[in-house]
């Protein structure tokens, strides 16, 4: 395993022990996934590079645009929390409450 290969699996593998393990706020677990999801992104863009291949190009390019779509629905969704619970702690979200 090369060093960048083996950087880069360890901010991934930091960001899920960090998802797993620190849980408390909804705005922390949200930073741990968009931090797994850029790791991933640089992983493959640095793969698609080293290949020297066109039709891996489009791959980060779309992974890029997964994230930033689920980092805009997580902040919707931190945003809805917050107005209707008044915080963003995990423990205090009940789905059976309105």
């Amino acid at each position: 395993m090369t060093p960048v290969q083996f950087a880069f699996s360890s901010a991934f593998l930091l960001g899920l022990t960090g998802l797993t393990f620190h849980r408390t706020h909804l705005l922390s677990a949200l930073l741990c996934l968009e931090g797994m999801m850029l790791s991933l992104f640089i992983a493959l863009s640095l793969w698609a590079l080293q290949l020297n291949s066109a039709s891996f190009s489009a791959a980060p390019m779309l992974l890029l645009a997964f994230s930033a779509c689920e980092a805009s629905a997580g902040l919707a969704l931190l945003v809805a929390t917050a107005r209707t619970h008044g915080t963003d702690r995990l423990k205090n979200l009940n789905l059976l409450q309105c």
